[in-house]
């Protein structure tokens, strides 16, 4: 039999609806245990939504054990009973080390924000809505935009006239660059998390062209709030595929400075 699903309505999370009907026809057994899901052009072409919003409703699936990936074969149904996935400790650890370089960026960001708004000049202005651009740019380009954030965020230090924290920043700078990459590649992953990720820059460089350093402490506080709960979010097939891969540095990094 041939699986046909209808255009998701808008309104809810659309990787939410495409997941709920996959999920429901694996209940159903209408996909059973060893079958291979449509493809995901398929996926996107019958759900009549983008295949990243396919990517990530898949991931979902994969992360409560219904589906598994085979290396250039697709996505298949697991079977019955098979042992979803778990975060291992090497996960553990690597989820970890990137939370607290978010814990450790949190104050920095936000000072350097507050600090930016008071400081800004014109041509300060001008590089960081030219840092935005360039990320925007990447990501729809189909980039994880990891050096473009991160080209953002120095933006806004410069901004600060603060060569102390500047020199603190660049000191830190390899950090900086390994959890940015594992932060983009988890938001790229989902829509709603890059939205989210777009409007928080937004309000932090709206914050600063404002002369407000209240809210642009805030709203820099509130973006490392959320890059945290972000990671908090990913799933444990996220830390298998690519994640623990791109901590590795920061993992090595935090036992370095642990003996």
């Amino acid at each position: 039999m041939t699986l046909q699903f209808q255009p998701v309505a808008s309104g809810a999370r659309l990787a939410d609806q495409v997941a709920d009907a996959l999920e429901a026809e694996i209940r159903g057994g209408r996909l059973a245990p060893g079958a291979r899901l449509p493809t995901e052009a398929v996926l996107a072409t019958q759900f009549a939504v983008s295949r990243t919003v396919v990517r990530e409703a898949v991931s979902r699936l994969k992360s409560l054990g219904m589906v598994d990936s085979r290396q250039g074969s697709g996505v298949y149904v697991r079977a019955a009973g098979a042992e979803p996935l778990r975060f291992e400790a090497a996960h553990l650890a690597s989820r970890d080390a990137v939370v607290q370089m978010a814990e450790l960026r949190r104050p920095l960001e936000s000072e350097v924000a507050a600090l930016a708004a008071e400081r800004r000049t014109p041509q300060d202005l001008a590089r960081i809505r030219a840092a935005i651009g360039a990320l925007d740019e990447a990501v729809a380009a189909g980039q994880g935009g990891a050096e473009q954030d991160l080209a953002f965020h120095l933006a806004v230090a410069e901004a600060a006239h603060n060569p102390f924290l500047i020199g603190t920043l660049q000191y830190l700078h390899g950090l900086l660059q390994g959890a940015i990459r594992v932060t983009r590649a988890n938001e790229a992953r989902r829509d709603d998390f890059a939205r989210e990720v777009a409007r928080e820059h937004e309000r932090i460089a709206q914050a600063i062209e404002a002369g407000d350093p209240v809210a642009a402490r805030e709203a820099a506080k509130t973006h490392m709030d959320n890059a945290i709960r972000r990671i908090g979010q990913a799933d444990p097939a996220f830390w298998r595929q690519e994640g623990a891969r791109l901590a590795q540095p920061l993992v090595e990094g935090r036992a370095t400075r642990q003996r």
